[in-house]
């Protein structure tokens, strides 16, 4: 990892938020890992859940009263998160954005697949 990238990951954990980048393109075990994650959450009740979209679609400016967890499994998408964090996402990228966090996004020119886990 890069300075520069090693400086952004440590802004975003200083808000409360978290970015992981794959050290591999094919990152296995997506579902497994969600599973695995919300086992050990105090909320029980959420499931992972695969979205995709088009190339270049928007996501406007909102927030969720939940945390969530996304992971991109093709593709690629580019979140802005609070003021003007950017997050770019490519296959095996993962996501934490805890709740009422301020997000928008614009999905790449491939389109983007991800799977994501809410938590109370």
């Amino acid at each position: 990892m890069g300075s520069a990238e090693a400086a952004a990951r440590e802004a975003l954990q200083q808000e409360g938020l978290r970015a992981e980048r794959s050290a591999s393109p094919r990152f296995a075990g997506l579902r497994s890992t969600l599973a695995s994650l919300l086992r050990s959450s105090a909320d029980r009740r959420s499931e992972a859940e695969r979205w995709s979209n088009e190339p270049h679609a928007v996501y406007a400016r909102h927030d969720h009263p939940y945390a969530k967890v996304l992971y991109c499994v093709a593709g690629g998408i580019t979140f802005t998160v609070g003021a003007s964090r950017e997050v770019v996402m490519r296959p095996g990228d993962r996501l934490d954005l805890p709740a009422q966090t301020p997000h928008s996004a614009v999905v790449g020119p491939d389109g983007v697949v991800c799977l994501e886990a809410h938590r109370a």
